[in-house]
């Protein structure tokens, strides 16, 4: 219990004085997250909806591999994406590894499967409503797409969230091509890994709270601006 009292303390010590460290990486934490899960969704939404449409063999196959992708080990993704950007890689010559683009790649690679699961299910059944009417105006493939993304945007906005998550607490794969560099590649979970190591777990629950904090208040600025409680859809 002292711990954990001692971890709200330093929380609020480091959310109150502005420490320069914490701004630092919490700013490069949502915008390593926040871009994986803008590229993640860009694929993830239409994909999701267009498998929930269309009918095609092995549909059936693509629809569990998808499902099993949501598990993707984080370490293997890492390792997966530390070997593709390193120098003896088919990559390297970019430079990516150990910069927060290298961070952003892995984790889109990781929450792509689960927001594109979360969409087919949600669209499957909102397809199953639309079907007959969509059918019947002769709209194409991208218009029916484009309709359910558009009607389910606010299930849409769960699935987006639920990546966000996954992303915002990711540590395995991001240690690994991003390589915790301090003032370069460091963010809360990685901070949080080594204040743990160095066995100063005051400063490592005080991040671990603004982590949490962080997520609360992301997600709860997503639903405020897309007023759902305000629509009765809350």
């Amino acid at each position: 219990m002292n711990d954990i009292w001692a971890g709200m303390q330093a929380a609020f010590r480091l959310i109150f004085t502005l420490d320069a460290d914490l701004v630092e990486i919490t700013l490069l934490s949502l915008r390593v997250s926040l871009s994986a899960l803008v590229v993640a969704s860009a694929i993830a939404l239409p994909f999701g909806t267009w498998l929930a449409i269309r009918r095609f063999r092995f549909r059936r196959t693509a629809i569990a591999t998808l499902n099993a992708l949501m598990g993707l080990p984080p370490v293997v993704v890492g390792l997966i994406v530390y070997l593709l950007l390193s120098r003896s890689g088919p990559f390297g010559v970019l430079g990516l590894l150990f910069t927060p683009t290298a961070m952003i790649i892995a984790q889109v690679i990781i929450i792509t499967p689960l927001i594109a699961s979360i969409t087919h299910q949600a669209m499957r059944e909102l397809w199953a409503e639309y079907h007959d009417l969509l059918i019947s105006l002769n709209t194409s493939k991208r218009q029916r797409v484009m309709t359910l993304i558009w009607d389910g945007r606010r299930t849409l906005m769960t699935a987006a969230l639920a990546g966000f998550g996954r992303a915002i607490g990711e540590v395995g794969a991001i240690m690994i091509v991003g390589g915790n560099i301090d003032h370069a590649t460091r963010v809360l979970t990685t901070a949080i890994a080594l204040e743990t190591g160095k066995g100063d777990f005051a400063l490592a629950l005080g991040l671990g709270f603004v982590l949490i904090a962080l997520a609360l208040v992301v997600n709860l600025t997503i639903h405020a601006l897309s007023r759902t409680e305000r629509e009765g859809t809350w």
